[in-house]
C-alpha cells in the first residue's frame, strides 16, 4: 500500500517539536511511525475487534499526536487493516502452498491431508509471537463477522494467503451435498477452525493452562478429525 501524496502538512511528525514535513526528520522515521501504527493496530483489532477498535487509541498507542497519521500512512481503517494482514501473507501463503501440494498426492477422497493444509499453517503462525496470534483473531474476527468480503484490499491480502486452492481441494473432497448446505459448512468450518486456533493463542497470551493441555502435533490432529467430521456429518432431514 501507498501512501498518499504528502499534504501542505504532514499527517504525523515526531512524537515532540512540531511537523515541518516529510523531509524534516531522518529519511526512516516515516518507515519507524508506520511501523509504530501496524504494532498497535495489530493489538487493538485482536483485542476490540475490527470494527470497535479506536483509529485515535490507535495513535495514542504509537506515540503520535496527530489524529491523521493513519490515514496519511494508510489512507483508510481498511488500508490499516490490511496492512496488518499483510504481514503474515508470506508465511501462511508458503506452508499452505507445501501441505496443499502434499494433500494432492493423497488419494482423492484423504479430507484430512486437505484440511491440515488449513490447520497446521494455521496454528504454526499462533506459535511464532503475539503478532501472529493476534493475526489469527482478527482473521476470526473478519470471518465471524463477514467482513472480510467488504474491501477489495483486506480480501486480496486474505486471498494472497493461498488459502483459496486449500478450499477448493476440502470443498471437493467432502461428501455429495446440496451447495447450500456445503457453503453453510465451510464458513462454519472457517469460523471453527480459526476460533479454535485464536482461543488456545489466548490462553497462551494469558498464561492460562486450561487451553494448553495438548501438544502442538496433537492439538493439530485432533483438530484435523474435529473438523473432518464437521464436514462429513449425516445431511439435515427434511
Amino acid at each position: 500500500m501507498t501512501a498518499p501524496s504528502s499534504p501542505d502538512t504532514p499527517a504525523d511528525g515526531p512524537a515532540t517539536g512540531p511537523s515541518t514535513g516529510p523531509s524534516a526528520g531522518p529519511a526512516s522515521s516515516g518507515a519507524e511511525t508506520r511501523e509504530r501504527l501496524l504494532v498497535a493496530a495489530t493489538r487493538a483489532f485482536a483485542e476490540h475487534g475490527v470494527a470497535n477498535a479506536s483509529l485515535l487509541d490507535i495513535t495514542r498507542q504509537a506515540g503520535q499526536r496527530n489524529r491523521g497519521a493513519v490515514h496519511y500512512h494508510f489512507g483508510s481503517r481498511e488500508g490499516l487493516l490490511a496492512a496488518v494482514l499483510e504481514q503474515h501473507a508470506d508465511f501462511l501463503a508458503e506452508r499452505e502452498h507445501r501441505l496443499h501440494q502434499a494433500a494432492l498426492e493423497r488419494p482423492a477422497d484423504d479430507l484430512p491431508a486437505a484440511l491440515e493444509a488449513l490447520v497446521r499453517p494455521a496454528t504454526e503462525l499462533s506459535e511464532t509471537g503475539w503478532s501472529g496470534r493476534c493475526y489469527l483473531v482478527v482473521v476470526a474476527d473478519l470471518i465471524a463477522d463477514e467482513q472480510h468480503d467488504k474491501d477489495a484490499d483486506v480480501r486480496a491480502e486474505l486471498e494472497r494467503t493461498g488459502g483459496v486452492p486449500v478450499y477448493e481441494l476440502i470443498s471437493a473432497r467432502m461428501p455429495e451435498m446440496p451447495e447450500e448446505v456445503r457453503a453453510e459448512r465451510l464458513a462454519l468450518l472457517t469460523s471453527f477452525v480459526l476460533r479454535a486456533i485464536g482461543d488456545r493463542a489466548r490462553a497462551e497470551e494469558r498464561g492460562s493452562t486450561q487451553r494448553l493441555g495438548l501438544d502442538t502435533e496433537t492439538f493439530v490432529r485432533n483438530l484435523v478429525f474435529m473438523a473432518t467430521g464437521m464436514l462429513r456429518a449425516d445431511l439435515p432431514r427434511t
